[in-house]
């Protein structure tokens, strides 16, 4: 068991050796994580920073973020100062729009 107060949205770092995860208190965490075989064993889980989300906190988690593969960066989308989310197009057989 990596954390005994929960925990969601896991990311690994690209090595495997370690953890990424978000707290219920919203902390993202990291654990240091180690196979010898068939046995799993995870380091102390330390806290990294508060996690700021788009949508409600953590009961809302978007799946959104992720982490560098060496581990020392992450990805979070914010919103910034907006209440409402800015709305986008996307265009489907875009493709087909190409041979006029």
């Amino acid at each position: 068991m990596v954390s005994q107060g929960g925990g969601a949205e896991p990311r690994w770092r690209r090595d495997g050796k370690e953890l990424f995860y978000v707290s219920p208190e919203g902390q993202v965490m990291a654990s240091q994580v180690s196979v010898n075989g068939a046995t799993f064993q995870p380091g102390i889980p330390r806290a990294l920073f508060k996690a700021q989300f788009v949508v409600g906190g953590v009961d809302r988690i978007l799946q959104a973020w992720d982490v560098s593969a060496d581990g020392t960066k992450f990805l979070f989308p914010i919103m910034r100062g907006e209440t409402v989310p800015t709305p986008f197009t996307v265009v489907l057989n875009w493709t087909s729009l190409l041979k006029r």
